[in-house]
């Protein structure tokens, strides 16, 4: 069996690596800007905005409307993945335990605001899925701070 020699110049390659690293680094920026603007619809901005009076109706301070959008999208996101599933739960309720890790871990009774804000998020992005997580929430033992 015998190998062909190389002929190609090393300027010939070196023309190749550099032409490809070119549209790499073009097709990278296109991909991102496309990600971008395709997160930012406008029916996330609306469903942002859908949001923005439920939290203010609650008495909360409710975050950009261009944030909430990027979280959230237009189909709630990682909350309404799975909210009554038994691991969304479990991350739900790692939110109300005292702050620390480990040992010291503890759970509290915590300000019902969390709980309120999780069912204004399913509630404007999933709302079939509100029934179920609002009675798992009426089962948590938490306390209601003065303002709402």
């Amino acid at each position: 069996m015998s190998t062909d020699m190389e002929s190609s110049t090393k300027r010939g390659r070196s023309v190749v690596y550099i032409v490809s690293m070119v549209l790499l680094v073009v097709f990278a920026v296109v991909a991102l800007l496309t990600f971008r603007q395709a997160r930012e619809t406008q029916q996330s901005l609306a469903k942002a905005d859908q949001l923005i009076v439920e939290i203010n109706a609650a008495g909360g301070t409710a975050p950009s409307r261009e944030q909430i959008a990027r979280v959230l999208g237009d189909d709630g996101g990682a909350v309404c993945a799975n909210p009554n599933g038994a691991l969304s739960r479990a991350t739900f309720l790692s939110q109300l335990a005292n702050g620390t890790t480990g040992p010291g871990m503890r759970p509290v009774i915590s300000n019902n605001r969390i709980a309120q804000g999780e069912l204004a998020i399913i509630k404007v992005y999933c709302p079939d899925q509100l029934a179920e997580f609002q009675e798992f929430v009426n089962d948590l033992n938490t306390y209601k701070s003065g303002g709402a």
